[in-house]
This record gives C-alpha cells, structure tokens and sequence, in this order.
C-alpha cells in the first residue's frame, strides 16, 4: 500500500504544478494601461515613470500609454523618453482615440515607443519649440533651441529605426501628418481603430532586445493617477509654483510681524510647503531662493531698525533678481512669465513694506493702555487737590497729587504716574 500511496501522491502533485506553473497555455497575460489626456509636464512625467515601473516590477506583458497631448516641458518630456528607454518591458504609444493628436513633446514620446501606433483620424506633428505661454523665443535663443531638439529627435528616430528626415521637419516647420501619412512615411508602426485592434495587432510582435510579444489572454490594468500626481500636475507649472511661494513667504512674514494672528501662518505654511513639493520636479537655481529668502531678512530688520526705507528698497531688489534667477532657463517653458513676475513683485513688495511700515509706527506709538498709557491724558478734578485730591481720566477716579493746589473743576493733564497715583498739572490749552 504504501508505494502506491507514494505513486497517487507524486501523480497529484505533478497534475497541481502543470495547472499552476507561470507562461503555460491559459495563463492571463498582464497589459498596464496609462492614459494621457493633457499637456506633459512634471505631474504628468512622474505618472508615467512609475507605471514603467510598476509594470517592470510585475512583470508584465507591456505597458500601453494611450496619448493625446498638444505638448508640454521639453524637461519633462525628456525624463519620459529616459524612463522609456529603461524600461524593462515593451512600451506602446497609442495616440487616441480618434481627433487626439501628439503635437510637440508627444512627437518625441511617440517615436521613443518601442511601438508606435494611431487611432484613425488622429495626428502627429507640430515640434517647433516655443516659450512659456506659447510666445516664440527671440532669434537666437530660437536657433539655439531648435538645433538641439533637432539633434534629440534625430537621435530617438535612429535609435528606433523610424523616419529621422520627417522627425527634423516636424522640429523645424512644425509639419503635421495624418495617421495614414504616418504609417507610409515610417514615423509609427501600427494604425489601430482602438485597443482590442491593437493588441491583435502587436500579438506577436517582435522588439528589439525585449523578446517576442504574446497577447493570447489578455487582462488590462489600468493605472490611475495617485493624489500626489493630481496635486503636482496642478502646481508643478513654474508660474504656480512661483505664487504659491510668495504666497507662503508673505503669510509667514505676516505672523511673524503680527504674533498670534494664526490665520495668515497657517495659509502661508500651507503654500510655502505645496511650492517646495512643486519645485522639488522643476529646475531650480539656489541662488535665487537665497535672495528670496534674505529679501525676507532685509523687511523683517525694516522692522527692528530705523533705515529709513533703505532695507526696503534692498529687500525689493533682491526679491527682483531673485525672481529672475529662481528657475534655471534649461528650456523656454521654465521661465517665469512676465505677466506673472511683475504684478506678483509689486504685490508682494507692497504687501512687505505696508506690513513692515505698521509694525514700525506701532512699535514707536506712544502706548494706550497701561500705566504708561496715561500720561499725557486729560482729565477734570473732582476733589481739589491740596497737595492730594482726586481726579476723573478715562472715565475712572484716580488719587492724584500736585506741586500747587488745583481747585475743583479745573482741566488737568496727567505728567506721571506712581503706583495708583496720579501726578498731574493745570492743563494750559484748556
């Protein structure tokens, strides 16, 4: 008995491993799925390096970003094609569905796919770099830029053996081709009506250094953005960003200036910390942050010390350069608006001198209250004062002492004060 039990039970347990092995007929073959429906930027860059790695991680069949963009930060698109090129599983660009468009930095997201692929009734084109807010560039900047977008999109169409004559003029004269003019032209590989049509069609499908694609049974995952993506694709823009910082700088200065107000501390700790989150993605030169943060130095001593405006007018040119210098000009997108910088320096200046100038008078204010608060208050003689009497100030009677007799009712001004006691004097402008 005892063989043949040993017999059924290795039987069993081969039958167990056949069904449950890994890559066998009737296994689910994983597909991620990132969908992109908006202009590529840091929030955006940081969504799709974590589903590549995700999906390497897991090890799945392929990663599929379904595309539709009218462009974005050359820097973010650049750290897309990087995560691109490392990833361990195949990628697919799929620009769709219909009337999408890869325009800009999705021409070069496109052609640094390991697959390539359009919905019918879709474009791609339209590369020529532009400034921040759409303005063009001056001449030389110009020429500067675009020569080297040209080199980079050349070098991603050769790597992926893709049109590089096409990819240079979609840089230069900002050309834009239809999905079929794509596909002759050897920009993209595939055109598909939708996802189901692609998988067909890349079944099977060999790339290069990452092995041969099988999609047998398919089991899509779609990725969705996390919390933190959604904030950073709303702050990451340098203009936010750059707000949201003299924001947080203002509001700390305020409390700092006014202790106990709460209300401002806690919106400018609120935003100071959302823009150090947004700046942590972009491409920050330190030496402006420094001088941003030493013009907050220079209008908090406006405060202690009497310059007479002098640290002021410091605090505002160091705010100036250090506005100028806060983003590194890598690209033209990274740059400050101008529309932004001005209004938002003059605001936050003002803001800094009104506040620094209120604390000031404050501080040299003559005091309202208190003992001190007294003196030079005026008040009337209730009991005639002989050397001592009593007299009426702010409503209240006071014990009071004179130099010389005061008789009652007659104007008095108070000249110092000991204890409960008031010393006072015939009010002369009575």
């Amino acid at each position: 008995m005892r063989p043949i039990g040993i017999i059924c039970l290795s039987t069993i347990l081969i039958f167990i491993g056949v069904i449950c092995a890994p890559g066998v007929a009737g296994a689910a073959d994983e597909v991620y799925l990132i969908k992109i429906a908006d202009a590529i930027g840091p929030g955006i860059a940081d969504h799709i390096k974590k589903g590549i790695e995700r999906a390497s991680q897991a090890d799945a069949a392929c990663l599929i970003i379904e595309l539709d963009t009218p462009g974005g930060l050359a820097e973010s698109m650049r750290s897309i094609v990087r995560a691109i090129y490392a990833s361990a599983v195949p990628v697919a660009v799929f620009v769709s569905p219909s009337g999408a468009r890869a325009a800009s930095a999705g021409v070069m997201i496109t052609m640094a796919a390991d697959i390539a692929a359009m919905a019918p009734g879709t474009n791609i084109g339209a590369a020529h770099p532009v400034g921040a807010g759409g303005k063009e560039i001056d001449e030389t900047m110009s020429a500067k830029v675009t020569n080297d977008m040209v080199a980079y999109i050349k070098s991603i169409a050769e790597e992926r053996g893709r049109n590089a004559e096409w990819a240079e003029k979609a840089v230069r004269e900002s050309v834009s081709i239809t999905e079929t003019e794509a596909l002759q032209a050897n920009v993209i590989d595939i055109v598909a009506k939708d996802l189901d049509d692609l998988i067909q069609q890349i079944n099977g499908y060999k790339v290069a250094g990452k092995g041969v694609l099988v999609l047998e049974q398919v089991v899509f995952k779609r990725l969705e953005e996390s919390l933190r993506t959604k904030i950073l694709k709303t702050i990451s823009d340098p203009n936010i960003a750059y707000i949201l910082l003299m924001i947080g700088l203002a509001g700390l200065y305020f409390e700092l200036s006014h202790p106990g107000a709460i209300f401002p501390g806690v919106i400018g700790g609120i935003a100071i910390i959302l823009s150090f989150f947004a700046l942590q993605t972009l491409p920050v030169n330190y030496a402006g942050i420094l001088l941003i943060f030493l013009a907050i130095i220079f209008f908090i001593l406006e405060i202690k010390v009497a310059s007479y405006g002098m640290l002021s007018v410091a605090g505002i040119i160091a705010l100036l350069l250090g506005s100028l210098m806060l983003f590194e000009a890598t690209s033209p997108e990274m740059r400050l608006s101008w529309s932004v910088l001005l209004p938002t320096l003059l605001l936050v200046s003002g803001f800094f001198v009104c506040v620094a100038g209120l604390a000031f008078r404050a501080q040299v204010a003559q005091p309202k209250t208190g003992a001190n608060g007294l003196i030079g208050e005026k008040g009337v003689v209730k009991q005639a004062i002989e050397p001592d009497g009593k007299v009426l100030v702010h409503g209240e009677l006071w014990r009071a002492r004179s130099s010389r007799p005061i008789r009652e009712g007659v104007k008095i001004r108070v000249v110092k004060v000991q204890g409960l006691t008031l010393e006072v004097t015939p009010d002369e402008n009575k």
